[in-house]
């Protein structure tokens, strides 16, 4: 699609632009600093041109609470190795709970049972407090790490905002994770404390964690205490654990340490499909300047906002979540399958607390969009005001869906990111149209470029998806990454000091973005390069496709394309293999016309859910498996065998 052909899905409405929170610090910069600009283009450029300038706006605007200020805004600019705010103390716990009035709504829970919770701001504190005081009877301090192997669920929550609070170092991991997988990520940041429920509900099933708490003791043994949280049963027990009900101290008085601004928060996790996931660690004042700039001025988010996205604990997509706390907001958090009963469940929720921003996954859209899903016809979606998407590049179709089913006035906000910042880089703003099929904008103080491979900017044109200069949620550092190796192997190998993302992205004139899929997966056909979501888009695009994963076998010659297809039920090969071929050789080009088509009965997909692109590309060219991808980072190792060649 050329600039010129992009069709407009959605308009910001001028009455409630001026109301917005971006209106308002644009308002406030023209007053308080000097700095007029005329639209979100010219605000991201000047957020990009002038970082300390923009960041220390920011920080001020937005009412960071600093206990002791920063001595400047960046004190080196060095990428890896960035100092932001130095000299400046705060602590994330104590901005997200001091925004909320005591009886305003904090917390909205639902468990695919039914089990519901709700909490208060002023009851958030007061838990908060006690978990706190009883992490501190055991001595946890600034730098220890606290774990989870928990859902997305209130005690998860308070837990997190208590070790915060102290200044330690929070970690954690879904429930549903087999125990190599939690082994992986937890034994390598040896924590002192764990947090674990008895159980968890998916799909219509129980599940006991306890055998895996069991291992897990075993294999940590830094351990001072295991608490457990009874998440299934008010009577749960296990060995060698403290009960959740025992575990907290009443009436204790809430408090928080002030922690440098790069102090350590959380520790989140690469895929780990080869080797040991990478520890990302994120500081307190990098998270929170930045989350604060997205939820407050990208998403307008404040009191009154009900804030939903469909996530499990292991994905950043929860940290994210539970920041809308900084802002005021009510955070929506859901537990379970979002197919069971069926897919109108998150709808249904939506329409029951009145939610106002709806987050989910493009994979979830697409199923909606194949199942003919109708929620505004079904549900009463009236407080709806966004839709946000990501984990997956968002295909037109899917655009079109939500506009169709959910409304015009709609902002659709899908967004792109990744685990390494916490964030989205590319994304939506309440000033800026959505075009279809594209990314509203990049984001205020994210200097996203595409790039060539000889490292030259691009204008509509496919490269290389490049952050030129720092942002404050990068990495402090890898752990365990005594010398920065891995780190500078990671990101700033193809291209020294500037941060490669390893996404193929197209930047339109507009400064809109389209993502087109993982750069290390790429399509490379007789010399045209194409990314596999404009791959998916066609194939999945017919209703007898489940699912589909594409590889490219080339290396220094040009090998096979091979698709491989889950079909629906009562759908054969035969009967669509022909349209498919036409279809491709249409949208795309003959030389994307596979050579061979292969029914499967799964993709293999990360515990995040990401298609396992790459590593099947390794297994196709006679890597062994257990050395192309570890079986423990898949949610579904058994795939893996029909990929395997014989």
């Amino acid at each position: 699609m050329t600039d010129n052909e992009a069709t407009l899905l959605w308009r910001p409405d001028p009455g409630h632009v001026e109301e917005t929170r971006i209106a308002g610090f644009r308002r406030w910069l023209a007053a308080e600093r000097g700095v007029e600009v005329a639209d979100y283009q010219a605000l991201w450029e000047w957020s990009t041109g002038d970082l300390e300038a923009f960041w220390g706006a920011a920080a001020e605007f937005l009412g960071v609470r600093f206990h002791t200020p920063a001595e400047r805004v960046l004190a080196s600019a060095d990428m890896p190795g960035a100092q932001w705010f130095p000299g400046a103390t705060l602590n994330y716990a104590e901005q997200a709970l001091s925004t909320g009035a005591d009886d305003d709504l904090a917390v909205v829970f639902e468990r695919e049972d039914g089990a519901a919770e709700q909490l208060t701001y002023g009851e958030l504190r007061t838990q908060v407090a006690e978990v706190r005081a009883a992490l501190a009877d055991l001595g946890v301090s600034q730098g220890d790490r606290v774990v989870a192997l928990a859902p997305n669920a209130p005690r998860t929550l308070v837990a997190f905002l208590a070790a915060a609070s102290l200044g330690a170092t929070w970690s954690s991991c879904s429930p549903d994770f087999g125990v190599r997988a939690v082994a992986d990520r937890f034994t390598q940041i040896e924590p002192v404390v764990l947090f674990a429920v008895d159980g968890y509900k998916y799909n219509g099933r129980a599940f006991d964690v306890r055998p895996t708490i069991a291992k897990l003791q075993a294999e940590i043994p830094t351990l001072r205490a295991t608490v457990l949280i009874d998440y299934l049963s008010p009577e749960a027990a296990a060995p060698d654990t403290i009960p959740w009900r025992q575990f907290v101290r009443p009436g204790a008085d809430l408090a928080f340490d002030p922690v440098p601004f790069d102090h350590p928060l959380w520790i989140l996790y690469s895929s780990g499909t080869t080797g040991l996931p990478k520890g990302i660690v994120q500081g307190h004042g990098g998270i929170v300047v930045e989350h604060l700039k997205q939820l407050a001025l990208h998403a307008d988010f404040g009191p009154g906002d009900r804030f939903f996205w469909f996530t499990t604990t292991g994905w950043m997509m929860w940290n994210y979540l539970v920041s809308g706390l900084l802002v005021g907001a009510t955070v929506v958090m859901y537990d379970g399958s979002p197919g069971h009963p069926d897919l109108n469940t998150l709808w249904a929720l939506a329409a029951r607390h009145q939610v106002t921003y709806f987050g989910t996954s493009a994979p979830y859209i697409q199923s909606c969009l194949k199942n003919h899903l109708k929620p505004a016809a079904t549900h009463d979606l009236s407080t709806l005001r966004a839709v946000g998407s990501t984990g997956a590049p968002l295909s037109p179709e899917g655009f079109r869906w939500i506009a169709d089913e959910l409304g015009k006035d709609i902002q659709i906000c899908s967004v792109s990111g990744g685990t390494d910042l916490c964030t989205a880089f590319v994304g939506s703003a309440p000033d800026v149209p959505v075009w279809l099929g594209e990314l509203s904008c990049r984001a205020l103080g994210a200097a996203v470029e595409s790039w060539s491979p000889a490292g030259e900017p691009l204008t509509d044109e496919v490269g290389e998806l490049v952050i030129t200069k720092p942002m404050p949620s990068m990495p402090l550092y890898l752990w365990g990454d005594e010398d920065g190796s891995r780190m500078a192997d990671s990101y700033f190998e193809l291209y020294p000091g500037t941060w490669r993302h390893g996404d193929w992205i197209r930047i339109t004139p507009r400064g809109s973005a389209v993502i087109y899929g993982r750069s290390d997966s790429t399509l490379n056909r007789g010399g045209v390069r194409m990314g596999t979501s404009e791959f998916y888009r066609v194939v999945e695009g017919f209703e007898q496709v489940a699912d589909s994963l594409v590889i490219d076998t080339s290396s220094d010659v040009e090998g096979e394309l091979l698709c491989f297809l889950v079909l629906a039920p009562g759908a054969s090969l035969a009967d669509i293999e022909p349209e498919l071929r036409r279809s491709l050789r249409s949208a795309l080009s003959p030389r994307h016309v596979p050579d061979r088509f292969i029914v499967v009965t799964e993709v293999p997909r990360t515990l995040n859910g990401k298609k396992c692109e790459v590593p099947v590309k390794k297994i196709l060219a006679g890597v062994p498996p257990e050395q192309a991808v570890s079986k423990d980072a898949l949610a579904n190792p058994d795939a893996l065998a029909a990929f395997i060649p014989s």
